[in-house]
């Protein structure tokens, strides 16, 4: 498994991170971590484009999945079972989402690795690593717009002027974050089935990740290089983007079906 995750994601990463520091103006690291991100982006948009579908249709089966849940409350079984036909009935998975999820941790393990082993290496990019057709830049400069060092993480303890540039990437990073998660949050009033009962768990865990995942970006920011928080902005700022198209053009397609005459 390590040798697939070395072979097919960690090098390829790490030689497309050099080879585009090599040709990008000025050899500048953080333009080569924006634009490597969005090559991954691209790469994956298929993956990103369904995850966002199901995930949207998903919310606006919520009414429904309510009220089975709410007329098979005492047997568990049963509902499960009208669950699943349901779901089966409108081609549905609600675990389709969690695919597009996984390749971007993948990759954001990957990129982790590759800052902390040129940062380890103090600077120097490891020819080892390198495919025989990407030339070796030697020592990288790890400054992005030459104020931020990408291969540091924030040391709280020892806050100076030079900090708060990162500190504003990483708070960008987190507040985009809770930007998109909110983006597809079900807006809908509890149904008369489900108003006297206890809240809906999917709902209630879609309201949590709001708040879990900014922190989760500002714990990873903080603690870990800064490149990753770069990564993570430019990441979720496509998703934002890729989700308001998505769900305009849905909103588009829609409003100009004919009406149905019988």
């Amino acid at each position: 498994m390590f040798f697939l995750f070395n072979e097919f994601v960690y090098r390829p990463l790490y030689n497309l991170l050099v080879f585009t520091y090599n040709v990008v103006p000025y050899r500048d690291f953080g333009i080569s971590i924006i634009l490597v991100t969005l090559a991954i982006k691209f790469l994956l948009m298929p993956l990103s484009r369904k995850q966002i579908e199901s995930q949207k249709k998903m919310q606006e089966m919520q009414p429904k999945i309510k009220e089975i849940q709410a007329k098979h409350k005492g047997d568990k079984e049963k509902q499960s079972k009208a669950l699943m036909e349901f779901y089966k009935k409108n081609k549905a998975n609600p675990f389709s989402g969690c695919l597009p999820t996984i390749f971007q941790l993948i990759f954001l393990i990957a990129i982790y690795q590759v800052l902390f082993n040129i940062s380890k290496a103090s600077l120097v990019v490891d020819s080892k690593e390198l495919y025989t057709f990407i030339a070796n830049p030697g020592q990288i400069n790890q400054f992005f717009l030459g104020i931020i060092d990408l291969s540091k993480a924030v040391n709280l303890s020892h806050l100076t002027i030079r900090t708060i540039p990162q500190l504003i990437l990483i708070f960008l990073a987190a507040g985009s974050q809770y930007f998109q998660t909110k983006m597809l949050m079900p807006f809908q009033t509890p149904s008369s089935a489900t108003k006297k009962s206890r809240p809906d768990m999917t709902q209630t865990m879609s309201k949590q990740m709001v708040y879990l995942g900014p922190l989760l970006t500002l714990f990873i920011g903080i603690k870990f290089p800064a490149g990753l928080a770069l990564y993570w902005l430019v990441s979720t700022v496509f998703a934002i983007i890729q989700q308001d198209f998505l769900i305009k053009a849905d909103g588009v397609a829609k409003t100009s079906q004919p009406a149905k005459t019988n």
